[in-house]
């Protein structure tokens, strides 16, 4: 089974919640971080999020920024975090945002799809053009791995430059065309294909024709959790509850720290919030 496949049938029977490990030192309870090292910390904490939530969620997204802000040990944590979700058969996407051309993009797709820091999909920047994407192409070829191209961010930001005129339309839908055409030489069984988008659920006059014009193509739709989207947004996005997964990362992450018991139940209360966020969007089926 290929690997967009495997996300679907994923999310088909736990879910479209993406958990994201943005994980902080100062997320921690000082009962998990006592006694152990900056990377064990980490991955104690994400090792906790991971068992009270693996059977809630469709895949975990790590932030690498996160990780490479604590340099070696960071890295370590994020690896040993990668290795952790393999082990239980659980998917992952390498939130990297890679953006550059020939060589040093086939060495961005050698580091983050083998080895040490291998997962399932990662993140791209498309606005170097299109010999930014085509070294990945390999990959998605072989069923094994998938991307997430920025599209229609949820940051402000945004309009600066997706927004701008191209023949009459928004740039980023001509970027959104020329992914399409690479996706749509390998669709799997269900209908997707291994290039998917990172479509922001913020921007509520857009969204029912981005889902529209990209019906074969997998979403990654940040902006629910601390952005406060509106869960209709998220909605129209995702297709009968599937071809997209909802990102919440402080969310979940944090949400113990809104309980006097919250030190000694982190998982508890991630797993809580993760299903908060399922029944949140998806009660707007029955609108």
């Amino acid at each position: 089974m290929n690997i967009i496949d495997k996300l679907y049938e994923r999310i088909d029977k736990l879910g479209f919640v993406c958990v994201g490990l943005d994980t902080s030192l100062d997320y921690i309870p000082d009962e998990i971080k006592e006694g152990k090292s900056t990377s064990d910390a980490l991955f104690a904490y994400n090792k906790k999020i991971i068992d009270a939530t693996k059977d809630v969620c469709a895949i975990y997204k790590l932030q690498i920024a996160y990780y490479e802000s604590y340099g070696l040990e960071g890295m370590l944590a994020y690896k040993n975090t990668l290795d952790y979700l393999r082990d239980n058969d659980l998917l992952s996407i390498g939130d990297v945002k890679r953006s550059d051309i020939a060589a040093s993009a086939t060495m961005y797709a050698k580091a983050h799809f083998e080895g040490d820091f291998e997962v399932d999909f990662i993140t791209l920047n498309p606005y170097m053009g299109m010999d930014s994407i085509e070294p990945y192409e390999k990959y998605l070829a072989s069923g094994k791995k998938g991307v997430f191209v920025l599209l229609r961010t949820s940051n402000p930001g945004a309009n600066d430059f997706e927004v701008l005129d191209v023949n009459g339309e928004e740039l980023f839908y001509t970027i959104g065309d020329r992914l399409k055409e690479i996706n749509d030489k390998y669709i799997g069984e269900n209908g997707y294909g291994p290039v998917g988008l990172v479509v922001g659920a913020t921007h509520s006059q857009e969204v029912e024709k981005i889902r529209e014009r990209y019906k074969n193509m997998f979403f990654l739709i940040p902006g629910f959790g601390a952005q406060a989207a509106d869960s209709m947004n998220v909605y129209k996005l995702l297709n009968d509850l599937n071809a997209g997964v909802v990102n919440s990362s402080r969310a979940i992450l944090k949400n113990w720290m809104n309980y006097d018991d919250g030190k000694t139940n982190v998982g508890k209360y991630a797993r809580e919030k993760t299903i908060e966020t399922y029944k949140e969007i998806s009660k707007n089926a029955n609108i």
